[in-house]
């Protein structure tokens, strides 16, 4: 049994973590807002640590606006920018950077505390490490993305940009599975969930995800200022082979065709609604207490963000409903892999694990 000295230790632990997928959060939203308001390429320059600090005088500003004004994004989309303007946006992309910095900083600190303390259990160290060198490698991965649309090009590769929002919900999938196995109290009832529901559970995490990507690659091929009627795509429920097939080879068309993206992410919408409201009647009808009320949010969750990405869809993006919808694809996210980790068997030496009788093994 766990001593009190023991629980406060994991509480800290789990309260860290869970800080930490606030932030991820947080800079999911701005980067967001970074993309909707084209800000992304205003800064041309990947400068770990000297980037930390922002023009500090009108030179500075002047020095970074010219480096602006040499991109093509500049010369064909911005070119009667003025350094009012490009201002603006530079303050996007410098505070998204900074936040980078911030949860790099917020991870590595306590845990390195932490250690030095003894709170966290070996069983732990290897996952927790593999997080933060996942957190290093977005970073590289962002300013992969940002210099995809530096020389050729006006804008990020979708492909880039996908990427780059799928990594950091991947990190965030695992720092809230992490923080909630040190979740005391959780009922063997929810952990002996039939194969089925954990499944269903596991596979909707899965699939958000995926609609999560698929999302990306519609924003990154600007997807949503197109094909703007719903349920209908231009009159029609699934629009011609040879349409949605039009790049050769075959498979461009998932990642490039925007009527075949725009549709992919159609489907997978309904598909995870029916999917949510199947999982949800069966836990219903099956599961009592955390698991039961967990699958009907997901699925009330779930049919809300469906409804906002159809508004969205309908009123071409706009940067406020776009932000929400993208902020609410997190939140779906969330739910899905708290309810799935609550159903998922503890290992017999998972420290957070508890059986009915309160007993908690220790890692």
């Amino acid at each position: 049994m766990s001593s009190p000295a023991q629980t406060v230790q994991r509480r800290a632990v789990r309260l860290w973590l869970l800080s930490v997928a606030a932030l991820i959060f947080l800079i999911v939203l701005v980067g967001g807002a970074t993309r909707l308001t084209e800000s992304g390429l205003s800064i041309v320059e990947w400068r770990p640590v000297t980037g930390m600090l922002p023009p500090l005088s009108a030179a500075a500003w002047q020095a970074e606006f010219e480096k602006y004004q040499a991109i093509p994004q500049f010369r064909l989309v911005n070119h009667g920018m003025s350094l009012a303007e490009f201002q603006t946006i530079f303050w996007w992309e410098w505070s998204h950077r900074l936040l980078a910095r911030l949860v790099g900083a917020a991870f590595l600190l306590p845990f390195l505390w932490f250690l030095w303390r003894g709170w966290i259990d070996p069983a732990l160290r290897a996952g927790l490490w593999i997080l933060f060198g996942l957190g290093a490698l977005q970073g590289v991965v962002g300013w992969w993305m940002v210099a995809s649309g530096l020389s050729e090009r006006t804008e990020v590769s979708q492909y880039r940009l996908a990427a780059h929002l799928l990594l950091p919900c991947l990190i965030l999938v695992a720092t809230i599975w992490t923080a909630q196995r040190l979740a005391p109290g959780t009922s063997a009832v929810d952990r002996a969930a039939p194969l089925r529901i954990r499944a269903g559970a596991i596979g909707l995490v899965v699939l958000t995800l995926v609609q999560i990507y698929l999302g990306a690659l519609l924003a990154g091929l600007r997807g949503g200022l197109i094909y703007n009627t719903w349920p209908l795509i231009e009159g029609r429920l699934i629009p011609p082979a040879a349409e949605l097939g039009a790049l050769e080879p075959v498979w461009r068309n998932v990642f490039e065709n925007i009527l075949t993206v725009q549709f992919d992410h159609r489907m997978t919408a309904y598909l995870l609604v029916a999917l949510a409201l199947l999982h949800a009647a069966d836990a219903g009808r099956t599961m009592t207490g955390a698991a039961r009320a967990g699958a009907l949010t997901l699925a009330a969750a779930v049919m809300l963000q469906a409804s906002l990405g159809i508004l969205t869809l309908l009123h071409q993006a706009p940067l406020a409903l776009a932000l929400t919808h993208q902020g609410m694809a997190i939140v779906v996210l969330t739910i899905a892999v708290v309810h799935a980790q609550r159903l998922w068997p503890a290992p017999a030496r998972d420290p957070g694990a508890a059986r009915s009788s309160g007993m908690v093994h220790a890692a």
